[in-house]
């Protein structure tokens, strides 16, 4: 018995279209909506996403250079953002309306400092998960230091010892061309992340996690807060950051008065 061949529709109206692909901020916006439980601010095209701040977290706004001082009170987990000169310290939710009350503890109230701290109602940008950053080169001098520290980078593993340095970086390096610090492929086992090479890079001026948020982590539980002070717990203390931060932003200020000839003798 003979079959009949079937009717091939060649009505190009009913093909399906092709897939468009995902977008790449809503790619992020996933990574931050379902990894995280983060909410995030719809952006419009071509504009950076941005994140509520106040409900998971409030974020300490200061100088690169201050940040990177208190990154020893934090705990490695802490998450940490960079952009441009600029550290965004991650604090537990309710912590920015502490923050005037224990710089006048701390007798930094009266001074001027720069430092901002971010809580209900704010917006900050969202950095970029680690999996999508597409620069894998670094510049360290621009986050972690001196030449001799970087020489030391490239020599090997670097160990856990005291101070901001070890604090940050706990993953091997190796040096590439040009004297570029590589990371040699090891995901969600450094404490620092890279940085772009100059301002052409891909991700130059964007907010960047210099220490992720773990996706499935007890984030919240990594954040400075005034209540671990006294209470034994695993927390850090957001008194010893802020303290910290402030000592560093007031040498920042004494700095850049100096530089003009009238300021100094």
């Amino acid at each position: 018995m003979v079959g009949t061949r079937p009717k091939i529709n060649t009505d190009l109206a009913s093909i399906p279209l092709p897939r468009r692909p995902l977008d790449p901020s809503d790619q992020v916006r996933r990574w931050y909506e379902n990894e995280l439980g983060w909410p995030v601010v719809p952006a419009a095209p071509g504009t950076p996403l941005t994140l509520r701040v106040g409900l998971r977290f409030d974020v300490l706004d200061v100088p690169t250079e201050a940040g990177r001082a208190a990154l020893r009170h934090l705990a490695p987990d802490s998450p940490v953002a960079v952009q441009g000169d600029r550290m965004r310290l991650l604090m537990a939710a309710g912590s920015a309306e502490e923050v005037p009350g224990v710089l006048d503890w701390l007798e930094w109230g009266a001074l001027p400092l720069d430092l901002t701290a971010l809580g209900e109602g704010d917006l900050m940008e969202a950095p970029l998960p680690p999996e999508r950053r597409p620069v894998t080169a670094v510049r360290p001098l621009a986050v972690l230091g001196s030449p001799a520290l970087v020489r030391h980078l490239a020599a090997g593993p670097v160990s856990a010892g005291p101070g901001p340095a070890a604090a940050a970086v706990r993953c091997p390096v190796d040096a590439g061309p040009g004297g570029a610090v590589r990371r040699p492929g090891l995901p969600g086992q450094c404490g620092v992340r890279s940085l772009p090479l100059d301002r052409s890079g891909a991700v130059q001026g964007a907010a960047v996690w210099l220490r992720p948020p773990e996706p499935g982590g007890e984030v919240d539980a990594s954040l400075p807060t005034l209540s671990a002070l006294g209470g034994g717990g695993g927390a850090p203390d957001l008194v010893r950051v802020l303290g910290t931060v402030a000592t560093h932003c007031h040498r920042l200020g004494l700095r850049r008065a100096c530089v003009q000839p009238s300021a100094c003798p």
